[in-house]
């Protein structure tokens, strides 16, 4: 049986668009006969789990980092080598670069030498997490080396990989462009059963326009940090209320980091809640369905899963001006992309967007969410890892 392998310390429990990637390919291998993926889950402590013929859980105790994160990581040789040696893999995939790929490639040299190596590109992390930092409080240049530094030490990690995957083509030529393995466009997908405008709950509109229907609603479900744009977002708020005469209901649902500030945000204003962490799909499309547009305000997605289920709802949205966020609001024509990382540039996008025709406007996101889906993402998927598996064979 063609076996598929998955490592990713990105996983967590309470993730957002990587842990979504793993669910939804997970319950599409659960329903295969003929291809068996295994997937390598960080936890507390280690079992396995069968699912069906076609999919299993290797639950792995691994090391959990403290604070708000729900993150483990799996390094160690002893973690890996059991896993390899019970399945002796066609395909491994990593989908986190620190450290791990290079543990994992020298763990199948010795077990599982035919297998391909693919990785994941889930985190443009020299940008995200090297070269944004460095530079916002060094500056750019010491900002730009540390970047080369980052590609450096990505291309050792996956040196002798067989390829890398990637869901946003403003990223993909950055890869190819810093001298990784081959790049390969596996654009990510959405459940549009699921995330679709029927799923607009009226009590909740009601409840959230609060007597105004004029009110503008919005819906902030992504983790809580610099990233994602929610000290951005909560700095934009008074400025936003202020050009609209009105306080905008905001909801906010998730953790990290910045969670004691959004619980700050929520005692100040009545019109911000605080919804927790939604684990429901279900519950995350109602909210979705039942606010009037969406903000991608991290301009560093590879793909922005979050993006897509809101467009999928029928929102228009505010997007980054760089990534998959102005990626997508560009090519549906479903939004405004901002012009300035800033909360004056926030509010005047929003009100932009607000006052514009928003009715067309979230009928073109729509029609966009509706280009993608899961299904087509893991078929298109599973021929990659066919054909270099195929090839790696051959060679």
């Amino acid at each position: 049986m063609f076996t598929i392998v998955d490592f990713n310390n990105f996983w967590s429990p309470s993730g957002g668009g990587v842990r979504r990637y793993h669910l939804q390919k997970m319950a599409f291998y659960e329903q295969q006969s003929e291809v068996l993926s295994v997937f390598v889950m960080p936890d507390s402590k280690t079992f396995t789990e069968k699912k069906s013929d076609g999919l299993i859980i290797e639950h792995v105790d691994a090391y959990r980092f403290p604070g708000n994160w729900e993150y483990r990581f799996i390094w160690k040789q002893s973690q890996i080598r059991p896993i390899l040696k019970k399945y002796m893999p066609d395909v491994i995939e990593v989908g986190s670069p620190y450290i791990l790929p290079s543990v994992v490639r020298c763990a199948a040299k010795k077990i599982c030498p035919n297998a391909a190596l693919l990785s994941f590109w889930h985190a443009d992390f020299p940008i995200t997490y090297v070269e944004r930092p460095v530079t916002n409080k060094l500056g750019s240049t010491l900002g730009a080396l540390c970047r080369k530094i980052a590609f450096w030490y990505a291309r050792q990690e996956f040196r002798n990989y067989d390829g890398v995957q990637v869901s946003c083509k403003e990223v993909l030529d950055r890869c190819d462009a810093n001298g990784l393995p081959k790049s390969h466009w596996i654009p990510l997908g959405c459940d549009i059963q699921m995330f679709s405008p029927d799923k607009r709950d009226e009590e909740l509109v009601k409840k959230l326009k609060d007597g105004d229907p004029e009110r503008l609603t919005i819906f902030f479900p992504h983790r809580f940090c610099e990233e994602k744009g929610i000290e951005l977002l909560l700095g934009a708020y008074d400025i936003l209320s202020a050009k609209l005469n009105s306080e905008p209901a905001l909801v906010l649902a998730g953790t990290g980091p910045y969670l004691p500030q959004v619980q700050d945000a929520v005692k100040k204003h009545p019109r911000i809640q605080y919804a927790g962490f939604i684990k429901s799909i279900d519950e995350m499309a109602r909210h979705y369905a039942s606010v009037d547009l969406g903000l991608a305000l991290s301009g560093w997605e590879t793909f922005g899963l979050s993006i897509l289920e809101s467009m999928a709802c029928g929102n228009a949205q505010i997007g980054a001006y760089t990534g998959a966020a102005a990626e997508h609001v560009k090519e549906s024509n479903a939004g405004v992309t901002l012009e300035t990382r800033s909360p004056e540039a926030l509010a005047n996008a929003i009100v932009e967007l607000y006052h514009s025709d928003l009715t067309q406007k979230k009928k073109n996101a729509r029609l966009y969410a509706e280009k993608f889906s899961w299904n087509d993402c893991f078929k298109r998927q599973l021929e990659l890892y066919k054909n270099i598996s195929n090839q790696k064979r051959k060679s």
